[in-house]
């Protein structure tokens, strides 16, 4: 059975830091792809960043320079590092994996950012 708990999230002024942790099991996240997205109220959920198989990283423009998305293969863990953090990056943050048809999702972790 595959589950992946995310962590890390709280509330944070602007112009802070947080790090989200995803951890796996049932899966390797280094077999595939892994995604971090986000929903803030109201809005669709949002593909935030990516880690691909190969290690290769992907951003949103909304995000880029300000997030660090990075895997742990020894600990199986994927980590989001969100720096210079803005109230509109104010959401639920969702780690994701698809292996071949079927999508995983975690149960969300909380980021409100402050003014």
């Amino acid at each position: 059975q595959v589950q992946l708990v995310e962590s890390g999230g709280g509330l944070v002024q602007a112009g802070g830091s947080l790090r989200l942790s995803c951890a796996a099991s049932g899966i390797i996240f280094s077999g595939g792809a892994v995604r971090w997205y986000r929903q803030a109220p109201g809005n669709q959920r949002d593909l935030v960043a990516t880690v691909a198989y190969g290690g290769n990283t992907i951003y949103a423009d909304s995000v880029k320079g300000r997030f660090t998305i990075s895997r742990d293969t020894a600990k199986n863990t994927v980590y989001l590092q969100m720096n210079s953090l803005k109230p509109e990056d104010t959401a639920v943050y969702y780690c994701n994996v698809a292996r071949g048809m079927t999508q995983y999702w975690g149960q969300g972790t909380q980021v409100t950012v402050s003014s």
